[in-house]
């Protein structure tokens, strides 16, 4: 017979205690057992039991409810059956508000008794199943690496979830740093080729003859060095994505065999005239601009209509500044576990810095300021002094603001709010951060100056 999970009996009537045992044994359960309520206590707190299984009235300083109180005290993740002769419902009721899952009253029946804690067994697994899903769901959400809720992600992540599942093929425009490679990666988990390869190749990196022999492969001696056969990064990608990152720097020649394989599906290794076939989604990334290319000649008006069936575009950082507490807090939390640090987060001053940097090199220059803070940071909280030079020295860049003689103290605070709300975007909680307020004050705020535009049209 299948193991079962375990299970402990409480009870002091010795008789019942062996024939409770046997009968569990007998149908898989590993049985644990005890005659007071304190040692079952103690047996289900170091040996992890699902089930406990015990007489309500016991002898001693802890009887049944005591024990579904002490388990549900410490925190024990388990289910708790009571046992009686003496049913009640006011007993009954009692313990289901305690936490009990089920209550049985003496004499029971062998079935009867079996089938409760086969429930609640049953309830266990569906719950461990239920969280290992969830986790596992945390771990491998296809946007669990995009970090970010600013009204200016709301878009590109709508055509991402809309796009991702088609065939079409996808071009992904931003400023560098702006995370196009993990779009690309989302689009990938979030198809119907999330089975299959996900390869990535970076244009820009490589010289025209070798970019080529990377996306096509070739033959031996196809060209001096060429000592084996090597399969082209197209073959590799075979029924699953091909990223194809900076392809604004992919010379015209290649972007012609690039737009072949695109509408035929097909391409020859460099030194062999066998032609391949092969099925490969392309996603292309960019942080130029293709039209003006096209317009420029540098760049193929036929391939660039080939890529660009659905456009997404990035917004920097600088678009999305909501979000910097959120990543910042993301990737201090990241590689504070990766270099073994225990910091809690920033201090203000420290995140007022972060919100306030222009920040040109986007997502990528906050995620190594970040790095680089972790690694300096000699307390518990980031301060001003952890991030980078070019940070501190932001000082000097921020505008004066200029009160206007004769102004009031309530009129000065309003327009700093406001000021405040308009350099980031309208977001109130950023806003609160910055000014060092509740959030529900600037609320506050709004609906008074709203009370008095009310007030002066009546």
């Amino acid at each position: 017979m299948a193991s079962k999970c375990d299970i402990l009996i409480v009870d002091d009537d010795q008789a019942n205690l062996d024939t409770l045992e046997r009968l569990f044994t007998k149908d898989g359960y590993g049985v644990h057992r005890a005659q007071r309520g304190n040692e079952g206590l103690d047996i289900a707190r170091s040996q992890g039991i699902p089930i406990i299984l015990t007489d309500l009235m016991m002898p001693g300083e802890m009887d049944g409810l005591d024990l579904l109180k002490g388990v549900r005290a410490i925190g024990l993740d388990c289910d708790v059956i009571l046992m009686t002769a003496y049913g009640t419902v006011e007993t009954a009721v009692e313990a289901m508000k305690e936490g009990a899952y089920d209550f049985i009253t003496k004499p029971f029946k062998r079935v009867q008794v079996l089938k409760t804690v086969e429930r609640a067994g049953e309830k266990r697994k569906l719950l461990n199943e239920n969280k290992k899903l969830r986790d596992q769901l945390q771990r491998n959400s296809p946007l669990s690496d995009i970090i970010g809720s600013a009204a200016a992600m709301k878009r590109p992540l709508e055509i991402l979830r809309q796009a991702a599942p088609s065939k079409a093929t996808l071009l992904i425009s931003g400023e560098s740093g702006t995370g196009k490679e993990l779009f690309a990666r989302a689009a990938h988990r979030l198809s119907e080729r999330e089975s299959g390869p996900f390869v990535a190749v970076n244009c820009a990196a490589l010289p025209e003859s070798i970019l080529e022999s990377e996306l096509f492969g070739y033959e031996k001696g196809a060209f001096t060095g060429a000592a084996n056969r090597r399969a082209g990064r197209f073959e590799t990608a075979d029924g699953g994505t091909l990223f194809l990152d900076e392809i604004s720097d992919m010379s015209l020649t290649l972007q012609a065999k690039l737009l072949r394989v695109i509408q035929e599906g097909e391409f020859e290794r460099l030194g062999s005239s066998r032609t391949l076939k092969v099925d490969v989604r392309i996603v292309a990334a960019t942080n130029r601009n293709l039209r003006r290319l096209v317009e420029e000649k540098k760049f193929r008006e036929d391939l660039f209509y080939r890529l660009n069936v659905i456009n997404v575009r990035l917004p920097t950082l600088q678009e999305r500044m909501a979000d910097i507490p959120l990543l910042a807090q993301y990737f201090l939390t990241h590689y504070a576990a990766k270099n073994q640090r225990k910091l809690v987060g920033f201090q203000r001053t420290a995140m007022e810095k972060l919100l306030e940097h222009p920040w040109p090199g986007n997502v990528r220059e906050l995620e190594k300021t970040i790095e680089r803070a972790v690694i300096l940071c000699r307390g518990e909280w980031i301060e001003v002094e952890d991030l980078f030079e070019d940070i501190e020295a932001h000082d000097s860049t921020r505008q004066p603001y200029v009160v206007p003689f004769g102004s009031t103290l309530d009129e000065i605070e309003k327009q700093i709010i406001f000021e405040t709300l308009s350099r980031f975007g309208g977001d109130k909680k950023v806003a609160a951060q910055v000014l060092g307020i509740a959030a529900r004050t600037i609320y506050r705020k709004l609906e008074q100056v709203h009370e008095n535009s009310e007030k002066n049209k009546s």
